[in-house]
């Protein structure tokens, strides 16, 4: 299974900001359930404000309990 083009864009954005620094953890709440997420974010700057450009959650409880890495992968 090839991962899609747009989310290697994404990853490869994401690199960048780790790169500069311009990386934040940030405490949102979860539009669905109203449960807080923390949130993997990307900071810019536009007009002179902060711009944040979400990639995902930290996830709750045990991660390696959650997903399944490819066949013949190990995540450690």
């Amino acid at each position: 299974m090839a991962i899609p083009d747009a989310f290697r864009r994404n990853f490869s954005t994401l690199l960048r900001a780790a790169e500069s620094g311009d990386l934040a953890l940030v405490e949102c709440v979860d539009v669905e359930t109203g449960e807080p997420r923390y949130v993997i974010c990307a900071v810019g700057r536009q007009n002179g404000d902060y711009v944040l450009t979400p990639f995902g959650h930290l996830h709750d409880g045990n991660p390696f309990e959650a997903y399944r890495p490819p066949t013949g992968s190990v995540l450690h």
